[in-house]
């Protein structure tokens, strides 16, 4: 990975809770923080720096006092005086304002310039600056779909007046990795800024992209417990903290906490965790198809990624109707119980035909009981 990398910027608590139907209570969030802490992601973005959110005050002085430090707390802030001034009274350690940065978004949606848009970008960060915040992101909206000069002139100006670093949103998540790629070592010849990036899932892609980021040279992600957000969501955190430290070996995040994080965030939004979820699925690991049982009980690496255990998760290994000769013939053995091919072979054409058999499988009592008549 990158030398780059500085960490993850969790926003379950901003970006997650605009997830259609979720709304945290104060508690759900200061668990959320709880063990976002515990897993180790370097930043949490509380919320939106609005008057409305009367709970951040609150929010942020439990936070200081259960991260004691080990996160940067940060609030996202539209380039609005009184929003800006808002956020100062929770005194973050990281503003992130956001300006929209294609024509599409400008034009149709503000009913603006791209000389506003700088003007503006201008007078927000001044403004944030002198209210003594320390660091101050901008978070450049609709980047992918935005002029790519005027995205450098953005840049350009942001790095100008004292913007410590750049978010590039992929706001409707049409981005491709070698996309996101492309446009994050663009931003970073054209800036010298550090850069991180908001990717969405409307395509599937939203973790692949962060990735690709990374290793294009991007110091930060985004990502949400549960991949929570509008539409189809963003970069899940479980999904990202697994690869990096399983892949990319950055052994700085508690792995085993993640299956934990995840239920609290299911249980108050009360979305399901899919059997076959990335990383903390309860059946990702339970294999019953023939060929996979075989490399299995030879040697799990052949058929897993990873070991169960490093999720806090355990293997289990189906004998059924799928089930092949030569996985039979080594679970047997490692059951204390070999069989030759012949008596393998007749085995599995018994499970194949057998009527009723339940779904989990045999258990291995009566995969034994079978085996020996």
């Amino acid at each position: 990975m990158t030398p780059n990398f500085h960490g993850i910027i969790d926003s379950t608590l901003r970006e997650g809770e605009q997830t259609p139907g979720v709304r945290f209570s104060q508690g759900q969030r200061y668990e959320i923080i709880r063990q976002l802490s515990q897993v180790g992601v370097e930043e949490i973005e509380m919320g939106v720096a609005s008057a409305k959110n009367s709970h951040l005050q609150e929010l942020f002085a439990f936070a200081r006092q259960t991260t004691k430090g080990r996160q940067r707390l940060g609030l996202w802030c539209r380039c609005r005086s009184e929003d800006i001034a808002f956020a100062a009274t929770c005194r973050p350690d990281v503003l992130s304002l956001s300006i929209p940065a294609s024509d599409l978004h400008i034009n149709q949606r503000l009913r603006k310039d791209r000389t506003w848009v700088l003007h503006t970008l201008r007078q927000a960060v001044g403004q944030a600056r002198e209210s003594g915040i320390p660091f101050i992101s901008l978070g450049l909206e609709d980047a992918t779909r935005a002029d790519p000069e005027f995205l450098y002139q953005l840049a350009r100006t942001a790095a100008g007046c004292g913007v410590q670093r750049l978010r590039l949103a992929d706001t409707v998540g049409i981005g491709s990795p070698a996309t996101i790629a492309n446009m994050v070592k663009m931003l970073l010849q054209k800036s010298g800024l550090p850069c991180g990036v908001h990717t969405h899932n409307d395509f599937g892609m939203a973790t692949a992209n962060a990735i690709a980021a990374l290793e294009a040279g991007a110091s930060w992600i985004d990502a949400t417990v549960l991949g929570l957000g509008e539409r189809a969501g963003n970069c899940r955190l479980e999904e990202a903290v697994a690869f990096l430290c399983l892949i990319k070996g950055m052994e700085r995040y508690q792995l085993n906490l993640l299956p934990a994080l995840c239920q609290t965030v299911s249980q108050a939004t009360g979305i399901a965790i899919a059997r076959n979820h990335p990383v903390i699925g309860e059946a990702i690991f339970t294999c019953e198809t023939g060929l996979h049982l075989h490399g299995l009980t030879i040697n799990p690496d052949t058929y897993e990624p990873y070991s169960p255990d490093k999720v806090g998760a355990s293997r289990t290994m189906r004998f059924g109707h799928k089930s092949g000769k030569r996985a039979l013939c080594n679970h047997l053995l490692a059951l204390g119980h070999p069989i030759n091919d012949s008596k393998a072979e007749a085995l599995a054409g018994q499970l194949r035909n057998l009527p009723d058999l339940p779904a989990q499988g045999l258990s291995d009592p009566e995969l034994l009981r079978l085996a020996t008549l």
